[in-house]
């Protein structure tokens, strides 16, 4: 497997993990426990499984990361909408980071797609 940083995929969601910390910042104290540490985890979750996905040695292992990735993701778009309805980020973070988290779907379910097939043709 390739080293898990020269992949965009894994490049762009350790910016946006980054960015996540960074909004996070602002949240009220009483949500360190709570929202807070829930997204700082669901944003971080998306690199970590890529990069350890790229450390397997088997398509099948990667793929499973791959979609651990992407419920991390679901989980981090979740919890963008509860922070954006509660007023802990404003209109235009929300939609930055949100634009940016559907980018990066995209990107991990076209991964899935071709790491599926590389499978199916091994069979």
């Amino acid at each position: 497997m390739k080293d898990f940083k020269e992949l965009k995929i894994w490049q762009r969601s350790h910016k946006l993990t980054l960015s996540i910390y960074n909004l996070s910042k602002s949240f009220p104290r009483e949500e360190i426990y709570g929202l807070t540490s829930q997204m700082l985890r669901s944003a971080a979750s998306i690199p970590t499984n890529i990069a350890e996905g790229t450390g397997r040695n088997t398509d099948p292992d990667f793929n499973r990361f791959l979609v651990l990735a992407m419920g991390s993701a679901a989980e981090l778009e979740y919890q963008l909408i509860l922070s954006k309805d509660l007023g802990y980020c404003n209109l235009a973070e929300f939609e930055s980071l949100t634009n940016e988290l559907i980018e990066i779907r995209k990107m991990i379910n076209a991964f899935i797609q071709k790491i599926q097939i590389r499978i199916k043709n091994k069979i």
